[in-house]
């Protein structure tokens, strides 16, 4: 069904040196991001003191959809991810790219978000008075360029920076949940919050958990991020499944401790106010700790989620490049450095636009429901693809994985779920964006014989 990725004799490959433990601490590092740090509260204004529990279903969610992309990129072991996987199934120009380009939003909204929290941490980590107006920019724009620099260098460089800024986001969060315990020990805090539920009049507890479960599943994508990086893991075939599995299991006990501890010492109301609610907890749980450490793990946690989105957004359309969906031009691969130098040009580019003109706000919400759509797709390819065997052995979910996992994903992404209205307006607007660029990349690849693979 699928065309072979024709590439040209003189074009180089991708440079495979990601093993099993580099791959786990970048599926790990990708899921923990920014969103736990500023989730947590966000998520308690919905649900109240069972906080947890929207974090804990949205593990299941994301662990469904996790096999999925399990059998895909066994069975296709190359860079591009869900849009590859849409190309493959249905063979739609039009769904392909505007799956191509909700997950390549996606990435770039993440990361140019990261880079303006980055800029405020900065501030702040250094007593600086930047403020929120060209001071603000400047650094942000400063610190997208130095991902990008780290992103073209290689990715055996941006991996390991990966590594070294995983550890450090982790280290904040293990800090929470340990001085959580510590306090909990002690007979600081209330346990009984976590079974408290905080929903509006005439709204049932079930809708506060599902907008809850909508919000937090923010925290939890990112794993899905990994599949790009296939053309560049050693025998991924073999590696995958266990690695993005222990990787999603270890997140998902994390973020649970970390919501039982923060609600424990902190009132849900409390916990739901400003943007900063770890920090809260740290502070109601060991008010001896030194607060401007946490200033620096959250500088290093949204630095990490800036990295692996641009890495991702590069490798995505490098893949999608050789597919022929997006123009060839975007998967020329640096022949000294041996990466996707033109893709990472471009999204750069476009991170710039982000970061200079848009107020990325209300776009966290946007953010999940893009990604719930694109997972609601991949699901749903990965049994039509059933069609279409390969030569070598691979992954294989039970059929009713995928199943439970598109009605899942497409419920959460429903208004059934109690999702902001915002959410579907800011959506609308991009993929109206996303409409405009098919247009226009579809018009220019007519004039060029083959640039469209046609079935």
């Amino acid at each position: 069904m699928a065309d072979a990725i024709e590439t040209e004799p003189e074009q180089p490959t991708l440079n495979r040196v990601i093993g099993p433990a580099l791959l786990l601490l970048f599926v790990v590092g990708d899921i923990l991001g920014t969103g736990v740090y500023a989730l947590t509260g966000k998520v308690a204004n919905e649900v109240g003191g069972a906080v947890w529990l929207p974090f804990l279903l949205a593990f299941v969610v994301a662990l469904l959809t996790a096999f999925s992309y399990l059998e895909l990129v066994t069975k296709y072991p190359r860079a591009a991810g869900a849009a590859l996987y849409t190309h493959k199934a249905f063979g739609v120009h039009f769904l392909t790219f505007m799956v191509t380009f909700a997950v390549m939003c996606s990435g770039l909204t993440s990361a140019s978000s990261a880079s303006k929290a980055f800029a405020g941490n900065f501030g702040e980590a250094f007593d600086l008075s930047i403020g929120d107006g060209f001071a603000l920019t400047a650094v942000a724009l400063g610190f997208i360029t130095l991902v990008a620099l780290v992103n073209f260098r290689g990715v055996g460089e941006s991996v390991k920076a990966n590594v070294v800024l995983t550890c450090v986001e982790l280290t904040g969060l293990l800090i929470v949940i340990g001085i959580g315990a510590w306090a909990l020990g002690g007979g600081q805090g209330d346990l009984s919050r976590l079974t408290e539920f905080n929903t509006p009049p005439g709204e049932s507890i079930v809708l506060s958990v599902t907008a809850g479960t909508a919000l937090a599943f923010f925290a939890m994508v990112g794993f899905e991020d990994s599949v790009n990086m296939a053309e560049e893991t050693r025998d991924p075939v073999r590696i995958f499944p266990k690695v993005m599995l222990t990787g999603l299991c270890i997140t998902g006990l994390i973020y649970v401790l970390v919501a039982i501890s923060a609600v424990a010492l902190v009132t849900p109301a409390e916990l739901g106010e400003g943007d900063t609610p770890l920090l809260k907890v740290v502070s109601a749980g060991a008010p001896a700790f030194p607060l401007t450490i946490f200033a620096f793990i959250t500088m290093f946690a949204v630095a990490n989620s800036a990295l692996i989105n641009m890495m991702m957004a590069s490798r995505l359309l490098y893949g999608m490049a050789n597919e022929r969906v997006l123009p060839r031009i975007l998967g020329r691969v640096h022949r000294a450095r041996r990466t996707p130098w033109v893709g990472i040009v471009f999204t750069t580019l476009i991170a710039f636009g982000l970061i200079w003109f848009a107020d990325l706000a209300a776009l966290g919400g946007t953010t999940a429901l893009l990604l719930l759509c694109v997972f609601t797709v991949v699901n749903v390819a990965v049994l039509v693809l059933r069609r279409d065997p390969v030569d070598h052995q691979h992954f294989r979910a039970p059929t009713v994985i995928p199943v439970i996992g598109a009605l899942a994903c497409a419920f959460l992404a429903s208004p059934l779920s109690g999702r902001a209205t915002a959410d579907y307006r800011v959506a609308g607007v991009l993929l109206l964006i996303g409409v405009v660029l098919w247009a226009i990349t579809y018009a220019a690849n007519r004039f060029v014989p083959g640039a469209v693979s046609r079935r």
